[in-house]
């Protein structure tokens, strides 16, 4: 019944996924240079806000793009994408600290996903750039001449670390790859809905995975362990564990397949540790089910064989999938209250392990202790007129 209790209340906290709102807001901000922007928006990610003016009778886009809570050792920008919502085809302003304390502001279009942001002439007319920083907030300055009348586009904007003068590679799990969305310059709406999208994929695939592998699994497997013990749940937990990990199967095959798909959109970023484990935990899952059909009699000559593969590979997808699931919450990024509900979990799950351990050996124990005491001749404790070394008692007279 623990068990039972424990897998509810994990199911609970781990199927609820809560997205973070920036806390501060464009509105009411006031610039040191006095400049003025009749339009802002608050970015979903990485404490970005954009400011502008647009002159419809030009054409003509003034632009502020801030990046709050920056350091000077890294870099931050903000792009429009003419052909797609993704970073690939972006038009991006780059702007950076550089060693001798001066602010750099350049122009890059960026062709692929593994970019250094290399300075480039842009598909569109960009004058008046400028960067900032202070107080750990770094601000792009510019006007940009719209190639078309279209009042929306797509935006992207990201941050990354700088050495030296040269600006490295953005990380890519988290905010990093959710920066991104379309803007409408009359409305000031803006929305995320690519990298909403891609991360609500990244979500699911994560609440499967760690549904499956990293909760029903460990508790098919404490089933398996301790109930066959008590012989009044004979044969019940056999049916239990096999229900709990054919479950476990069947939600990890579907988290398997989103991580497929999400590996397929993403062709240029790779994890392959998870990645392997991932294909290793699959197999050795599979392997588990075709073994179920094979299992062979109690009484059986190769039934202690299978017992010890069968016990092996267990343990063994347990334990990859511990792991695994925690390298995806390395590259997913959430809140930190999702790992430690996750940590918590296990923690639970360790703590019931251990107790039934004990209770188990002690009942194990008790009832071998009693089987080998009913086994035992009645004459040993001198009852029915024989005494402990074999003779007859003496009447009394």
């Amino acid at each position: 019944m623990a068990i039972m209790l424990e897998l509810v209340l994990s199911l609970s906290i781990l199927m609820s996924m809560i997205c973070s709102s920036t806390a501060e807001s464009c509105k009411g901000y006031a610039f040191s240079s006095n400049k003025i922007f009749r339009a802002c928006n608050d970015l979903p990610y990485l404490n970005s806000y954009l400011h502008w003016n647009y002159d419809s009778s030009s054409n003509k886009l003034h632009i502020a793009y801030r990046h709050t809570g920056i350091t000077s050792s890294r870099w931050v920008s903000w792009a429009i994408n003419p052909t797609s919502t993704g970073m690939a085809g972006s038009q991006a302003l780059v702007a950076f600290q550089q060693t001798d304390g001066t602010m750099r502001a350049y122009t890059s279009p960026i062709s692929s996903y593994q970019t250094s942001l290399q300075e480039g002439k842009l598909s569109f007319d960009v004058s008046d750039l400028s960067a900032t920083l202070a107080n750990n907030e770094i601000i792009i300055f510019a006007t940009i001449g719209l190639s078309n009348t279209s009042t929306t586009f797509n935006q992207v904007w990201q941050d990354g670390a700088v050495s030296g003068n040269a600006t490295q590679v953005h990380a890519t799990s988290g905010a990093n790859v959710q920066s991104m969305g379309t803007l409408n310059l009359l409305s000031g709406e803006s929305s995320s809905t690519g990298g909403n999208d891609r991360i609500r994929k990244r979500n699911i695939h994560g609440v499967l995975n760690v549904v499956s592998w990293g909760i029903l699994m460990p508790i098919g497997a404490l089933i398996a362990r301790y109930l066959k013990v008590f012989k009044s749940a004979d044969p019940a937990w056999f049916y239990l564990h096999v229900s709990c990990q054919s479950i476990a199967y069947i939600v990890g095959v579907a988290g398997w397949g989103t991580g497929l798909e999400l590996g397929s959109e993403s062709a240029s970023i790779q994890y392959d540790a998870h990645r392997t484990i991932g294909i290793i935990l699959f197999c050795l899952g599979t392997l588990q089910v075709f073994a179920l059909l094979l299992r062979p009699k109690p009484d059986h000559k190769y039934r202690f064989y299978w017992n010890i593969y069968h016990h092996l590979v267990g343990y063994s997808v347990i334990i990859l999938s511990i792991i695994n699931i925690f390298k995806g919450f390395n590259i997913l990024n959430p809140d930190k209250k999702w790992k430690n509900a996750y940590i918590g979990v296990i923690a639970a799950l360790a703590l019931n392990a251990v107790w039934f351990e004990g209770y188990t050996w002690y009942l194990v124990v008790k009832r071998r202790r009693s089987e080998i005491a009913g086994k035992m001749p009645r004459g040993m404790n001198g009852s029915n007129g024989v005494n402990g070394f074999g003779g007859r008692q003496h009447q009394g007279v």
